[in-house]
């Protein structure tokens, strides 16, 4: 039987709910909580985002960790912009974690109207990204944001977009339903169709 992977999004996710503010000790102190639950992967926060994260990965460096990677959370490197010259790469590599996950478009609505930019130049910028990640000696995650969104619109581009990501080295790949609006059954349909097409993953 194939092993599970638990990947937590507390410390970022977790801190967008309405009143919701972690100090960098409540941070540290739910990454150790989390160790000791057994998750695999603890997602830090984004590095650009705020000084709190930044510190938030300069601490955990010291964190005596028996179980759980942690990630650092960024986007694709910028449209029309070298990957080696994106401040965001830059930040996600100065955090030095051995996971990195990186969220680009799937949904070609929001690469046109979001991004504004082609849908070949998006997956450039997928790919990329990953490419050179995973060339820096990182785990990257890929999440496809709003994938069953781009799924339901235009099947063909969004399991392109996980193609490309896969080819490029990703490790592993998050399906985002985004908006929240997909079923049960959709979503299992859906899934399905998605390991079929990246066997290997």
């Amino acid at each position: 039987m194939n092993r599970i992977f638990i990947y937590d999004t507390t410390l970022r996710d977790g801190s967008q709910g309405e009143g919701i503010s972690f100090s960098l000790q409540d941070k540290l102190a739910i990454t150790l909580k989390l160790d000791d639950l057994g998750v695999d992967y603890i997602e830090g926060g984004y590095p650009l985002a705020n000084p709190k994260d930044e510190a938030y990965f300069k601490e955990a460096k010291s964190l005596k960790l028996r179980h759980a990677k942690i990630a650092a959370f960024g986007s694709t490197r910028r449209a029309d912009k070298r990957v080696e010259d994106d401040k965001n790469i830059h930040a996600l590599l100065m955090a030095d974690t051995p996971v990195v996950a990186i969220v680009g478009k799937s949904w070609d609505f929001q690469v046109r109207n979001v991004l504004k930019v082609s849908l070949e130049e998006n997956l450039r910028m997928v790919s990329d990204t990953i490419a050179y990640l995973k060339s820096k000696g990182k785990e990257v995650f890929f999440d496809a944001e709003h994938f069953f969104d781009g799924y339901k619109k235009n099947r063909e581009y969004a399991l392109k977009v996980l193609q490309e990501a896969q080819v490029s080295g990703a490790d592993a790949m998050v399906l985002c339903d985004t908006n929240g609006g997909s079923l049960p059954a959709e979503i299992a349909e859906i899934v399905g169709v998605v390991r079929e097409k990246t066997k290997g993953m």
